[in-house]
């Protein structure tokens, strides 16, 4: 069993910083990769930024690239997302999502956190 849960949401004026981190635990061999995701109200999920390690690539949306960065600590199986430059369309409910193999397995598998609300407003 793994679980995956985020934290570091909060509210935050445009043009101010938050920090979130994606904490995975549970049988772990190791994650091949880590992203993060966000939901607007009355928009679909969408892929925030992706960390590989295969790779070592990094990928941001088109609306955050030079604003947000993404990171990762093997060693803790914990992600990062650095949020800066914040603006109200970056409103979301944040998701992590870790490609785990797990302990015993050949293959990986998608976990999802719970989630953490960003609200970017005055």
């Amino acid at each position: 069993q793994v679980q995956v849960a985020e934290s570091g949401g909060g509210l935050v004026q445009p043009g101010g910083s938050l920090r979130l981190s994606c904490a995975a635990s549970g049988r772990i061999s190791r994650i091949s990769a880590m992203s993060w995701y966000r939901q607007a109200p009355g928009k679909q999920r969408e892929l925030v930024a992706l960390l590989t390690s295969s790779s070592r690539t990094n990928y941001y949306a088109d609306s955050v690239k030079g604003r947000f960065t993404i990171s990762r600590d093997n060693a803790k199986n914990t992600g990062y997302l650095e949020m800066n430059s914040l603006k109200p369309e970056d409103t979301a409910v944040y998701y992590c999502n870790a490609a785990v193999i797990e302990s015993g397995s050949l293959y990986f598998r998608d976990y999802w956190g719970q989630g953490t609300q960003v609200t970017v407003s005055l």
